[in-house]
């Protein structure tokens, strides 16, 4: 072998060991939290998560009763299970009761628009129980 190649692992001997009786290179310091910090981080975190749970509540309690494009309103709903869902939507003057399920929208029954039911003002929900009973009770003497 040549010298050089000779040299070499001596070369990285002496830059991979640290120079004897060498004091190790301090350790950077770290700033200590304060408490106060540390209060001003959980208060931001707890105002940014009640701030999205009221936008939650807020955008649930305001969704029955919207209007959508085509001519379709959506006038009350009823969850029978955990992602199964009843839905009576008014298209023009029929009322389509529909089941809303993970794995699609089915229609389950179709009827005329009732003529006592009063048309829910906007924003504000109908209720979708005392108009179904209604119903329900109106079927029940004519079959």
């Amino acid at each position: 072998m040549t010298p050089a190649l000779w040299a070499l692992p001596a070369v990285l001997l002496f830059v991979a060991l640290p120079a004897a009786g060498a004091d190790p290179p301090p350790a950077p310091a770290l700033s200590p939290v304060s408490v106060n910090s540390l209060v001003q981080v959980v208060f931001a975190l707890l105002l940014v998560l009640a701030a999205i749970g009221s936008f939650a509540w807020l955008l649930r309690r305001m969704s029955p009763g919207y209007s959508a494009a085509g001519g379709l309103k959506v006038v009350g709903g009823v969850m029978v299970g955990p992602r199964e869902r009843l839905v009576v939507v008014e298209v023009g003057d029929t009322w389509l009761l529909l089941g809303v399920a993970s794995g699609g929208v089915s229609l389950v029954h179709s009827m005329a628009r009732p003529p006592q039911a009063p048309r829910p003002a906007a924003g504000q929900p109908a209720q979708f129980s005392r108009l179904l009973q209604k119903v329900m009770r109106q079927r029940g003497r004519e079959g």
